[in-house]
């Protein structure tokens, strides 16, 4: 959570982080922190958006949280409508990402989500492109 907090207050509009990572690795936690970061006053209403495929949340910036898991690829996660999400302004955050890699933006943060025991998890976080690479020289 203070990871994604931290994350979250340093992004802008129209910035994209990609999460990979198995089940319970921790994507949904780190996502509820960048929605705290980006001022969303409570994230125990951040939920999986496993079912319900994109969830929408307002704060500073708006925040689509994205899950591709059940998507069959990148047409499906262009279906959904990603691409305006990804350019209206907001913040978006998409889980299994590396299921819709062809879709992302050249500029994106990837985190990389990994068990580390049983209550603790690790992030090899990498930006892809100049905006993101600034934005992780300053956390």
């Amino acid at each position: 959570m203070a990871l994604g907090r931290r994350l979250g207050a340093l992004l802008a509009p129209n910035d994209v982080v990609a999460l990979v990572g198995d089940l319970g690795a921790g994507k949904t936690c780190l996502t509820k922190g960048i929605a705290l970061g980006l001022g969303l006053a409570d994230a125990r209403a951040v939920r999986s958006p496993t079912f319900v495929l994109v969830s929408e949340y307002k704060g500073r910036l708006t925040l689509y949280h994205i899950d591709a898991y059940r998507l069959s690829g990148a047409a499906d996660l262009d279906a959904l409508g990603a691409s305006e999400m990804m350019n209206s302004g907001g913040v978006t955050v998409i889980e299994w990402a590396d299921r819709v890699e062809g879709v992302l933006p050249a500029d994106h943060v990837r985190i990389d989500c990994t068990h580390a025991g049983e209550t603790r998890r690790g992030f090899r976080i990498s930006g892809r492109g100049g905006r993101c690479e600034a934005i992780l020289a300053r956390m």
